[in-house]
Formats: structure tokens, C-alpha cells, sequence
């Protein structure tokens, strides 16, 4: 039994194992991690300099890349290394703050989805209150909500994941500090932890999603009420980006958190990660922006005064 004190180290396995996949697996990260950072980026500063996209539903869309990129930061710039070293050593300290981030990003994540779909079925089902219902200081109310509610949900996980004690040695068999292969070092049975984890996760994410399949609910009533086709599709064409982000979320987050870890082995796990914490902030910027003509004409804009 290890007892865990703030000068204890954990290793992360990184990527893969195989010493010819890790180049090969450092640089196809590399890329996707440009990738994501750029267009995250780039949507950001589209949305701050340019005036027509001073609505509500951009000013979500802006935190929302906001907490991609930070999510992404979070875990792969370090498991880039660790693959690269062919495993990595981080503290316990660092352990936990990795998990404390990437836990807080994510669920503040998911209550911004939840706030963009309360923003679209209003503007479709109430537009005549839409712009006092939808206010700034409303905005910044929700968006707050959803940061402190992330920072609450995350404080709640972390403290129960490292309030275990863990049998040495202390190797991560992953590429960043998760809940589930943390779980799977404890010496004693963790079941009572992971399902106390389970219980509060799904009020959390149940919650969000039954609000935000109620807003869309809302939204194909109203959408049916129309009469053209043509009105009916550029009503709906307004929510078909917050559609697949929402698609894309949580159909990659439940294969990746919504069951046990002992019903899943390291290996997949791993692979749900990357197409949850990778490919998602990857392409949350191509689904907000190829389909959207403002955002299409601001990202244009602001590369066409750019210095280089």
C-alpha cells in the first residue's frame, strides 16, 4: 500500500506502448492539437472583433471554443511528451489538478450546450421576447453559472477520486489523469466511490440533456406550425450546428464515462478518450463554421487583416 503524499508520482503510459506507433501517434496528435487550437481560436477572436456576431448565441459559442481549448491543453500537450518518452512521470499534486481541469472544462461544457439550447428554442418558440429574455447580463448570468457549476462538479469528483489509497505501482495505464483508470489503482474495492461518482454524475448529465432534448422538443413544435418548407428548413437551419455539437458530446461522452471501468478495459478507454477529448474540440469549429454563412464571412475577414 502506497501512502500518497505531495511529493508522490504516477505515470502515464501515453498514447500507446508500441515503440513504432509513438511517432507516428505524437504526430497525428501534434496536428489535431493545431488544428483544434486554431479554429477554437480563430472563432473566438471572429466573434470579440467583429460587431454582427454581438448575439447571444455567438457569445456562448465563444466560451464554448474557450473551454475546448482549454480542455484540450489540459491533457495533450502532456501526453504528447509521455508518448514521445514512452511513458511520463507527473506528481500527485499535478495529477489532481489535470483531473480538477479537465473535469471542471468538460461539465461547464455540457452546461453550455444546455444554455445554447435554451438560447435556440427561445429565439424560435418566443422570438417577440427574445432580446430581453436573452439579455446581456442574462448571457453572462448563464455562462457564469455554467463555469461555477463546473469548478463544484469537478471540486466533488476530485475529492472523491483521491480520497482513495492506492497499491504502487502508481502506472496510469492512459494518457492523462482520469477518473476511471485512477479508480483502478485503489487497493480496496472503489465500487461504493464509483458508484457515489455515477449517482451524482448521472442527476448532472441527465439533468442537461433532458433540458436540452425538452428545448428541441419545443423547437420541432414550433418548426411543425410553420407552413413553408422554406421557412420551416431556415428556422431549423439555425440549430443544426448546436444539433451536432450536441450529438457529438454526448454521444462521445457516454461511451466514455457512462459505464463501469470494470466493464471497460484500459484500451478502450483510451480510444473513447481521444474521440472525446480530441476529436470533439477538433471539430465543434468546422460545425460552426462551414455551415454558417455570418461566421464563414467574419473568419474570412479576420484572415484577410492579418499580418502575415
Amino acid at each position: 500500500m502506497t501512502n500518497l503524499t505531495a511529493g508522490s508520482v504516477f505515470l502515464l503510459r501515453g498514447f500507446s506502448a508500441v515503440p513504432e506507433l509513438q511517432l507516428l501517434s505524437v504526430v497525428a496528435f501534434l496536428l489535431l492539437y493545431l488544428v483544434a487550437v486554431l479554429g477554437n481560436v480563430s472563432i473566438m477572436a471572429a466573434v470579440t472583433l467583429d460587431a454582427r456576431l454581438h448575439t447571444p448565441m455567438y457569445f456562448f459559442l465563444k466560451h464554448l471554443s474557450l473551454v475546448d481549448t482549454c480542455s484540450l491543453s489540459t491533457t495533450l500537450p502532456r501526453a504528447l511528451v509521455a508518448t514521445m518518452l514512452g511513458s511520463g512521470d507527473i506528481s500527485l499534486l499535478a495529477c489532481a489538478s489535470q483531473l480538477f481541469a479537465f473535469v471542471s472544462f468538460g461539465s461547464t461544457e455540457c452546461f453550455l450546450i444546455t444554455a445554447m439550447a435554451y438560447d435556440r428554442c427561445l429565439a424560435i418558440y418566443r422570438p417577440l421576447i427574445y432580446g430581453v429574455a436573452m439579455s446581456h447580463r442574462a448571457c453572462v448570468s448563464l455562462v457564469a453559472v455554467a463555469w461555477v457549476g463546473g469548478f463544484l462538479y469537478s471540486t466533488f469528483h476530485t475529492a472523491n477520486t483521491f480520497s482513495l489509497r492506492f497499491c504502487g505501482p502508481l502506472v496510469i495505464d492512459h494518457f492523462f489523469c482520469d477518473i476511471p483508470p485512477i479508480m483502478r489503482l485503489a487497493c480496496a474495492n472503489a465500487d461504493a466511490h464509483e458508484a457515489v461518482g455515477f449517482a451524482v454524475s448521472g442527476c448532472v448529465i441527465v439533468s442537461c440533456f433532458a433540458l436540452t432534448i425538452l428545448s428541441y422538443v419545443r423547437i420541432l413544435a414550433t418548426v411543425a406550425r410553420i407552413r413553408s418548407m422554406a421557412g420551416r428548413w431556415k428556422a431549423f437551419s439555425t440549430c443544426s450546428s448546436h444539433l451536432a455539437t450536441v450529438i457529438l458530446f454526448y454521444g462521445t461522452g457516454s461511451s466514455a464515462y457512462m459505464r463501469p471501468s470494470a466493464h471497460s478495459s484500459p484500451l478502450q478507454g483510451r480510444l473513447a478518450a481521444v474521440f472525446y477529448c480530441i476529436l470533439t474540440p477538433t471539430l465543434n469549429p468546422l460545425i460552426y463554421s462551414l455551415r454558417n454563412k455570418d461566421m464563414k464571412g467574419a473568419l474570412r475577414k479576420l484572415y484577410l487583416k492579418a499580418p502575415f
